[in-house]
């Protein structure tokens, strides 16, 4: 079935929904600036929202191909697009926490876990195995208890990342809630691991 908003990927020559793929534009100097937002005047073109992808784009000259003209291309692109999105991220987490809707601590997102309260389970890079399974164990229970998918689960920032993202205290496991902010910290969230090429886990936590 044809989706609205379809944009085809220069790499692929696949057809996708527009916030499957990222857009790219060439700024006046001719340079080549990702548009993250798809929100930039000009003459776009648009590629599979992964880097393995942005990184084959730029390797075989296809942004030039596709656009038509010599530009210059930011030595890492692909680096400077998880750079974006990883910003843009962080900060839908911070607005979510303010407005209520993502909140902290081990104690507090495993009670939402359980409660079926979270839409999806965040913990820092560094974060210690235990606690990572102690949440995992609330996420189990919680499907098998009410038949439900497993909710999400992502490791994206490190504590570092996060405390300087929130200006504040120290992060290491969070959740999103249901709410318009938590559903976009899920969706940009979930944008950005498949970028990654990370899967999201949903599989049976351990120590079931």
């Amino acid at each position: 079935m044809k989706q609205l908003n379809e944009r085809m990927c220069i790499v692929t020559r696949e057809k996708l929904a527009a916030d499957q793929l990222i857009r790219f534009v060439l700024a006046p100097d001719g340079v080549l600036v990702p548009d993250i937002k798809q929100k930039l005047p000009g003459r776009g073109c648009w590629v599979t929202a992964q880097a393995t992808y942005i990184d084959q784009a730029q390797k075989n000259g296809l942004f030039a191909r596709s656009l038509k003209t010599k530009i210059e291309i930011p030595g890492n692109l692909s680096q400077l697009v998880d750079e974006l999105m990883s910003k843009s991220t962080l900060g839908m987490i911070n607005m979510a926490r303010k407005a209520g809707q993502f909140i902290t601590g081990s104690s507090k997102v495993d009670h939402a876990v359980r409660n079926g309260e979270a839409l999806a389970s965040f913990h820092t890079t560094d974060a210690a195995h235990d606690g990572v399974r102690k949440i995992n164990q609330a996420r189990t229970f919680f499907s098998k208890m009410v038949e439900v998918e497993i909710i999400p689960s992502f490791q994206l920032f490190s504590n570092d990342e996060m405390s300087k993202a929130f200006g504040e205290g120290n992060y290491v496991h969070g959740a999103a809630l249901a709410g318009k902010a938590g559903e976009n910290v899920l969706k940009r969230a979930s944008i950005l691991a498949n970028y990654r090429g990370l899967n999201l886990d949903k599989s049976a936590a351990d120590g079931d």
